[in-house]
């Protein structure tokens, strides 16, 4: 257990004439399933791969982390690393961490990217998330699936389902209306948690907000497909600065 709860940050690339990424894992993942995309971004960026507290055997904490906490948790780990108006990206539920950074400490971000987002507002309950990731498992390949497996073993279903609770509370269109920063809503064509008419809802929301579709991909689209994300990735960064 630990009292003063901290995330863990690995860097790739050094690329400073650019703006950084900052990469954060969903609900009971690890930096690995970002991994694939970090390694296709760090030629042209410098790349910052987040375990948040509880994560990947991480220590959970002694109290619970809601998403507000676990925010402030991430910004202080940027803070330390001297990391400045990144692109904060999230998968999954690493989405709503970013958001709730982007709004808590904006100084330090210069846009967001959302991943396989959660969590549309229609199907809010842990019954239709449960379904919808059992559609993702048939999607996936095996090398996906073996990596949550993984993951979540590490993660322990305590600190998951803890966890999981934050995240269908979380209204993360509403965040969205607030942000006045750029947003790439980022999904698979088959994504089955991250639907093609949430994804537009939550662009809609952002006041500078766009949509990009990885054709044949499901929920994982950052691992099974990291260079056309990266690519993706790399022409927003260069349209956020330009805003900036």
């Amino acid at each position: 257990m630990s009292d003063a709860p901290t995330a863990v940050l690995r860097t790739l690339g050094s690329t400073r004439d650019t703006p950084a990424f900052v990469m954060v894992h969903g609900v009971g993942m690890s930096h690995r399933s970002l991994r694939p995309l970090a390694a296709a971004l760090a030629a042209q960026h410098e790349v910052h791969l987040v375990d948040l507290p509880g994560f990947r055997g991480l220590p959970r904490p002694r109290t619970d982390l809601d998403i507000a906490a676990m925010a402030d948790v991430l910004f202080a780990a940027l803070a330390g690393a001297g990391v400045e108006a990144a692109v904060l990206v999230g998968h999954s539920m690493g989405v709503q961490w970013v958001l709730e950074t982007a709004r808590r400490h904006p100084d330090t971000v210069a846009a967001v990217a959302l991943i396989g987002p959660v969590v549309d507002a229609r199907r809010r309950t842990l019954r239709h998330q449960a379904a919808a990731l059992a559609v993702d498992t048939v999607r996936e390949s095996m090398r996906v699936n073996v990596r949550v497996v993984i993951d979540y073993v590490r993660c322990g279903p305590r600190w998951f389902f803890r966890q999981v609770r934050h995240m269908l509370r979380y209204d993360t269109q509403s965040v969205l209306a607030d942000l006045d920063r750029p947003v790439l809503v980022v999904r698979g064509e088959r994504d089955p948690i991250a639907r093609a008419d949430w994804a537009e809802a939550l662009a809609a929301e952002a006041g500078d907000g766009l949509v990009v579709t990885i054709g044949g991909q499901a929920h994982h689209a950052q691992f099974t497909a990291p260079r056309a994300v990266a690519d993706d990735l790399h022409r927003f960064s260069i349209r956020a600065m330009r805003r900036s």
